[in-house]
């Protein structure tokens, strides 16, 4: 079969056999691929260091017939992370962002807007700060994923909660108002809902410059997790490593 050309950012990648890997790859042309490259580990040639998690490469590939894995021939570096200094911290994030990447995206289902999503993040992770992008990461792969309910009303009653005070459960779908929220609630301020809806109106370059510490939509980011995970039904391995930073 001929070889396929795509795209794509290298989610993860495993020991398989003496010399080979098995890599799987968020492609633009068909989403998620898991795939075999030969001899990977002493070709230099052809992958270099283009295996590298959350490196944006062109990669050259073909299916082949009766098997589940394709062949990776050969990637092109087109953007790296190790570009600038990792620290722990911003290895940890870009983690992150591959690990959401490989749990939510169906395999062989092109999706050209979290493509573009994640290019965009990854262009703001190249130094230490990193909770803006993956706070606008994080809200927006829940509401293309189709998890994220209305920010605006009590899934309870209905009441708007524009201005009133809002909980989210980790059992629950949406936010509940005060008279209606679940016991072992948490509470999302308004200011974090004010940013999601900032997010949603802007790109996310426009947020650079910015403070942001640790602090900044924290409940933002735990209710997006929590919908998140209880959508896949596991727990996310880089969230807890997030929390303990």
């Amino acid at each position: 079969m001929a070889l396929k050309e795509s795209e794509a950012i290298v989610l993860r990648t495993y020991p398989l056999r003496e010399a080979d890997l098995l890599v799987t790859l968020f492609t633009r042309l068909e989403g998620k691929v898991h795939a075999v490259a030969r001899s990977a580990k002493k070709s230099k040639r052809r992958f270099g260091g283009a295996l590298e998690p959350l490196t944006y490469v062109r990669a050259y590939y073909e299916d082949r017939e009766r098997q589940e894995l394709a062949r990776l021939d050969s990637c092109d570096v087109l953007e790296s992370p190790l570009a600038d200094e990792v620290s722990y911290s911003r290895a940890i994030a870009l983690e992150h962002v591959a690990e959401l990447l490989d749990e939510l995206l169906p395999d062989r289902e092109a999706n050209d807007a979290v493509f573009r999503l994640t290019l965009s993040v990854l262009a703001q992770m190249q130094h230490e700060a990193f909770w803006m992008p993956i706070t606008y990461f994080e809200l927006w792969m829940t509401r293309l994923m189709g998890y994220l309910p209305e920010l605006s009303e009590c899934i309870v009653c209905g009441r708007e909660l524009n201005g009133d005070r809002a909980f989210f459960h980790a059992l629950a779908d949406g936010l509940m108002c005060l008279d209606d929220k679940r016991l072992a609630s948490s509470e999302i301020s308004a200011e974090s809902r004010a940013i999601a809806a900032q997010m949603f109106r802007a790109p996310v370059e426009s947020f650079t410059g910015a403070s942001w510490p640790r602090s900044s939509a924290s409940d933002l980011r735990k209710f997006l997790l929590q919908t998140l995970q209880r959508h896949i039904e596991k727990k996310l391995v880089t969230a807890g490593m997030l929390e303990k930073m």
